[in-house]
């Protein structure tokens, strides 16, 4: 009797900044390492990438305290990511190391699963 063992994919590998200035931007990969998140307590106004042809690929106005990033959206290979929180510039590397696969984006996803129900106005009489 035979069984096959197969590991989760790596998609990506991040490089996060060390240095003790960026520790306010909190840089990581989700689990299925295909989507980067970022969370911060201050405004992150936008974020773009330089791959390693020397080129942006991506330059986005965030402007919020929290992001996620689909990585497929990126080629394989390296990608030096800038992430703007004025004054400072926060500067990591993402390594794309495979094809992610195309999916439906996640509001597609979960349309499916919520419901609206219409609700019936209440008008209270004061006494």
């Amino acid at each position: 009797m035979g069984f096959t063992l197969h590991a989760q994919e790596q998609y990506a590998k991040l490089e996060k900044n060390r240095n003790i200035q960026a520790q306010g931007l909190i840089h990581q990969l989700n689990k299925t390492s295909d989507t980067l998140i970022l969370k911060s307590d201050k405004i992150i106004h936008s974020l773009y990438t330089i791959n390693q042809n020397y080129t942006r690929e991506l330059d986005v106005e965030i402007d919020s305290t929290a992001y996620k990033l689909p990585l497929n959206k990126l080629s394989k290979g390296k990608h030096v990511f800038v992430a703007r929180q004025a004054p400072m510039k926060i500067v990591f590397v993402v390594r794309i190391l495979k094809e992610i696969p195309k999916q439906h984006p996640e509001s597609y996803r979960t349309k499916a699963l919520v419901t609206i129900e219409q609700l019936n106005p209440v008008v209270l009489k004061d006494k």
